[in-house]
């Protein structure tokens, strides 16, 4: 029986044109970007026509205001310690929220080694930012605000608009960690009013291993590696091209099929979350109930763990996950739920069921039978449990 994929948010499959694309790229041989000959130029030809693609998904009013870098991972840090470390002078206070990812948490942790202040302001229990939160934690010393624009857990939108709004007054540098969504929802960085903007390829049927970042002209930014001059003097290092023009053609897959592909998540998200209700007792359904991701489902199972659960799918050849994959194997239960007020044992019985285009509704069928199983099996052997 081929393997059921409910955790398209560690990684979604590679488009088949964009493996076509990638295959004829390394069949080509294509030469360094950097290089001051034929090879080098059209090298450099095929590096910003990607670069183009990615513009048109996130309508960048320019190419130039987008860098390429290793994933979500490094632009993050990039953004982050980047805007930092450009503005000293002014302050060392970053405003952020309690439900962002680990590169955004431990970015910023190591900015506290370096004597930078952090403000971290509290989500409702749908995992919302009140930007009326982040305007009374700004203080003449505030030099960033980083806050999400989808949480890559619970799925929940964040009010971005609304908080640009605020730091744009203040003349505030904001950055959004929108690598969950971009190529997934509708991410425009002009109505948006963000600085800087961080994606990554594999999370809209890319590669993995390449990403981006957004940033606006005019932000000052140090670069997070120093070197050659790629990538406008911001990110040193020759570009990883192949990978680069596979993000180039799952950008330009996602500008064509946004609109069906979320027409179809939602009706399988839809039937998902029905089929949880009718299936399973004691559950709570995480995330709010219509500002959320079209693709990501949140559900916490009472009185049994979600590792468990994800060993017991496995067998039957269903995958799926408790959390991010960046997240893994970590024994604490997850900030963002705790964030949400559930409470520890609610937040280590979480499954996060993700899903895209390849998905069937029997496919949904099939994970919603053997989860009722899975879970009469589990909390059968729970002492936590009592019909």
């Amino acid at each position: 029986m081929k393997p059921i994929n409910l955790d398209y948010l560690s990684a979604n499959p590679l488009l088949p044109e964009v493996q076509e694309a990638m295959i004829a790229a390394i069949r080509a041989n294509l030469g360094n970007p950097s290089s001051p000959h034929q090879v080098g130029d059209q090298a450099a030809e095929t590096l910003e026509k990607a670069r183009e693609s990615m513009a048109r998904l996130i309508n960048s009013p320019s190419p130039q205001e987008i860098i390429f870098t290793s994933g979500g991972t490094e632009s993050i840090n990039q953004a982050i310690k980047g805007v930092a470390l450009a503005n000293t002078k002014k302050g060392k206070h970053i405003i952020t929220s309690n439900i962002e990812h680990n590169a955004v948490l431990r970015t910023i942790r190591r900015l506290r080694m370096m004597d930078f202040k952090v403000t971290s302001v509290s989500v409702d229990e749908n995992g919302r930012v009140n930007p009326a939160d982040i305007a009374k934690a700004i203080t003449e010393e505030t030099i960033l605000v980083t806050v999400m624009h989808s949480n890559n857990e619970i799925g929940t939108l964040q009010p971005i608009e609304e908080i640009a709004r605020i730091t744009r007054e203040q003349k505030i540098p904001f950055h959004c960690d929108a690598v969950t969504s971009v190529g997934v929802v509708p991410v425009d960085v002009q109505r948006l009013g963000v600085d800087l903007l961080s994606f990554s390829a594999n999370q809209f049927y890319g590669p993995s291993g390449v990403g981006g970042l957004y940033i606006r002209s005019g932000t000052s930014l140090w670069p997070l590696l120093d070197g050659g001059v790629q990538e406008n003097n911001k990110r040193a290092g020759t570009e990883n091209l192949i990978g680069i023009i596979g993000l180039g053609v799952a950008a330009e897959s996602a500008v064509r099929e946004m609109e069906s592909r979320n027409h179809h998540c939602l009706r399988l998200k839809k039937k998902l979350i029905q089929g949880l209700k009718n299936h399973i007792e004691d559950i709570f359904i995480n995330g709010h109930p219509e500002l959320s991701l079209p693709n990501l489902v949140s559900v916490s199972i009472r009185y049994i763990e979600g590792e468990g659960i994800v060993l017991m799918l496995d067998e039957e050849k269903i995958l799926v996950s408790t959390r991010s994959a960046c997240a893994a194997g970590a024994l604490q239960a997850s900030h963002v739920l705790l964030a949400i007020n559930r409470d520890f044992a609610d937040a280590q019985g979480t499954l996060v069921i993700t899903f895209g285009k390849e998905t069937t509704e029997a496919d949904i069928d099939r994970f919603l039978l053997v989860l009722k199983n899975v879970v009469q099996t589990l909390r059968a052997m729970s002492p936590l449990y009592k019909k």
